[in-house]
């Protein structure tokens, strides 16, 4: 061995020391379905990291996943979790991803990213023949594609030739250099011989910009005479035509979520106001009014993307996918409906009705049915082996902590890979996560304090740890790409199973502190809690004279 490599092995175990003294250190001591889902898309000129990033939330009730990898074929393809489509000889890309009912790809070792919401769109249109579920479309085009232009074409040759018989679904798409965004949903196919209906379109965000959508088909008016920016199937305008969803002689431009989707005020309510809580966060000088999300009539929609106000960085995303309308008239922890201790979260239905009058839940983009959620990055100024990051989360976003798991991983943490949904153990991830998050609900404003100090401890740690842990691992790359990979694989499962337990240590404090509805001080006295005034009125005000006490002679 050279004395190069030598220094470099030195460097990486010095780095590796420094980091595992830093978490030995004493601080770290102490559905409705058919409306689950949020993505999120940053272009690289929008990013402070220069870089490409998709965020995911996969919520549905009760989802239970393990993180998952189907690896590379040299050719002599075997699926592995994987999709059998392509031809013998050909060689797949390695893919990180989930495992929920089936395998479901997030990133493949190019940085091509991936991630979806659905929209169901028009009944009549279902397939009810063809090869492709959306989850499995996915797969088989990470696996398959290197650049994100690569994966929109690949996706339109694989439902061609395959059929694809799923409900509408917007896909996000990004590569170290540019984002999409896949709209596709089926014609109604109903026969064996006729098992390839579908009607997509994919619009290129523009650089600089970011764009969200949350289970409403997103492209409206789109190009046609521009293949840089836009892709689309060739029946995509005369299939609505000849089934009336258009008149081309209305004056109207075509517009592809108005021919198959469903944007009526209920699913605006719940859908399109995510996107406009992204867009007013992350642009506040564009004062984009709630009008469109609240159903009102004339409203305009939201633009297809917008410019933030400045460059994002992680931190700012994952605070973007972090929300409950807070502060705004919306404010889920705000109202009767919260309860005395501001609970966020409300059961589902989502829509419901008394005395003959409807009416809709918020439905913010933190929901307690979130199974798991992304924060994806895909970078030109790392090797692959390095710029391929996923920031992990287990259930609801805003009490999550986001860890590092580098997509060229060849191990995933262990705490990712093992239980059931219909077996509690605070061992397993998903677990930890959903008991320091269930156990805060019925005190809520008072517990959530103590979950985002912990939560804000780790995530600046992985924060401020990402520069020089990449800055080595570039370093080793360049002359032993596997050792790099094993480093990060290292890091990735070191950092996720430290955070796990710092969860679980985290849970234990807010039992003891927090119990039989008392809040335990340093001193260990129980003082009484109580309710807010606010609350007791309303209590007082429905209850009549049920609790007063009378006065005294």
């Amino acid at each position: 061995m050279s004395k190069q490599s030598i220094l470099k092995i030195t460097q990486l175990c010095c780095a590796t020391i420094l980091f595992l003294c830093v978490w030995s250190a004493p601080s770290y001591l102490t559905s409705d379905v058919a409306k689950a889902c949020t993505n999120l898309i940053v272009t690289k000129g929008a990013s402070a990291e220069n870089a490409c990033f998709i965020t995911y939330t996969a919520d549905s009730a009760g989802l239970f996943a393990r993180l998952g990898i189907v690896e590379a074929s040299d050719g002599s393809f075997k699926p592995d979790g994987g999709v059998d489509v392509f031809p013998e000889g050909y060689a797949t890309h390695k893919v990180f991803g989930f495992i929920a009912d089936s395998f479901q790809g997030v990133m493949n070792d190019c940085q091509v990213a991936m991630a979806e919401t659905t929209w169901e769109g028009r009944e009549e249109l279902f397939n009810t023949y063809g090869r492709f579920k959306y989850g499995e479309l996915m797969t088989a085009t990470l696996q398959g594609a290197s650049t994100a232009r690569e994966a929109v074409e690949l996706m339109g040759r694989l439902v061609a030739e395959y059929g694809y018989i799923d409900e509408g679904e917007s896909i996000s798409i990004c590569d170290k250099n540019e984002a999409w965004i896949f709209d596709i949903c089926g014609t109604g196919s109903t026969s064996a011989e006729n098992n390839q209906g579908s009607v997509w379109v994919a619009l290129r965000v523009p650089d600089g910009e970011i764009t969200a959508h949350a289970n409403l088909a997103r492209i409206g008016v789109f190009p046609k005479d521009d293949p840089e920016n836009c892709l689309y199937s060739p029946n995509v305008e005369s299939f609505a035509i000849e089934k009336g969803l258009y008149d081309p002689n209305s004056g109207e431009p075509f517009s592809y979520y108005k021919a198959y989707g469903i944007n009526d005020v209920a699913a605006k309510r719940v859908c399109e106001k995510r996107v406009w809580s992204i867009f007013r966060r992350a642009a506040p000088s564009l004062n984009l009014s709630v009008d469109y999300a609240q159903g009102v009539e004339g409203a305009e929609p939201y633009p297809w993307s917008i410019k933030p106000d400045h460059k994002l960085t992680v931190a700012e995303i994952a605070a973007l996918m972090r929300d409950h309308y807070d502060g705004t008239e919306y404010d889920m922890s705000e109202g009767v409906d919260a309860g005395p201790y501001g609970y966020a979260m409300r059961c589902r239905p989502l829509y419901w009705e008394v005395d003959g009058e409807k009416y809709a839940w918020e439905r913010p983009i933190s929901t307690q049915q979130t199974g798991l959620s992304v924060i994806t990055r895909s970078t030109s100024n790392l090797p692959d082996v390095v710029g391929g990051l996923v920031w992990f989360g287990w259930d609801d976003t805003y009490t999550t902590c986001y860890t590092p798991i580098y997509a060229c991983s060849t191990a995933l943490p262990p705490s990712t890979i093992i239980g059931t949904k219909t077996r509690f153990d605070i061992k397993t991830g998903w677990w930890t996560y959903n008991f320091v998050a269930n156990y805060a609900y019925p005190r809520y404003k008072e517990m959530l304090p103590d979950i985002q100090a912990v939560q804000s401890e780790l995530e600046n740690y992985f924060y401020a740890a990402q520069g020089p842990i990449e800055k080595a691992a570039t370093e080793l790359a360049l002359t032993n790409p596997e050792l790099a990979i094993s480093f990060l694989t290292d890091y990735s499962i070191m950092q996720t199973e430290k955070a796990r337990e710092r969860w679980e240590q985290l849970a234990n404090d807010l039992l003891v502190k927090f119990n039989d509805g008392y809040t335990r001080q340093p001193d260990g006295s129980y003082p009484n809690v109580g309710y807010p005034e606010e609350w007791l009125r309303r209590v007082i005000k429905e209850s009549g004279d049920r609790f007063r006490l009378p006065k005294e002679e």
